[in-house]
């Protein structure tokens, strides 16, 4: 397995979708306009991530959305308010057990599933994109202190 690499991507555009009422209507016209349905609890399918029971977070051009959307819910944009940081290489799933409060080590935590967690104080968003890669979706104005935190963490894991 390859060092572990704390790498911050550039930034891609994101939103946030929120069905309203009874959101059976409006998931099955998104789920058409995406090619698949939204993911269940926990999961991500393609650019789209649960977040809650009702909230997806969708990364990448999302215009295409707002029509089959219709009246049905919201999506707001939220790419500016995000960092995404991929964790890779041997021990990530090590590094974010640091200052965690997850079982990233846990192999049901397996590629594409989402978990939203404390790490050092602070929420994030993981997306498991493989056995050796993971995605983390943090606040932008938390984003130097995690990597920072990270960064000296690593030291613990390489021991």
């Amino acid at each position: 397995m390859t060092e572990l690499t704390i790498t911050v991507l550039d930034a891609v555009p994101m939103a946030v979708l929120e069905l309203w009422g009874d959101p059976a209507p409006a998931a099955k016209r998104l789920a058409k306009a995406l090619g698949h349905a939204l993911p269940a609890a926990g999961r991500a399918a393609g650019p789209v991530m649960r977040l809650g029971p009702t909230t997806w977070l969708i990364e990448g051009d999302h215009a295409a959305l707002a029509k089959p959307l219709g009246e049905g819910g919201a999506l707001t944009e939220v790419g500016g308010g995000y960092a995404r940081i991929r964790i890779a290489g041997a021990g990530w799933r090590e590094l974010l057990m640091e200052g965690g409060l997850f079982d990233a080590e846990s192999p049901d935590f397996a590629t594409d599933c989402v978990a939203t967690t404390l790490i050092e104080h602070v929420t994030v968003t993981l997306r498991v994109e493989s056995d050796a890669a993971c995605l983390a979706y943090v606040p932008a104005s938390h984003a130097g202190d995690l990597l920072h935190f990270w960064r000296q963490a690593r030291v613990l894991v390489a021991a």
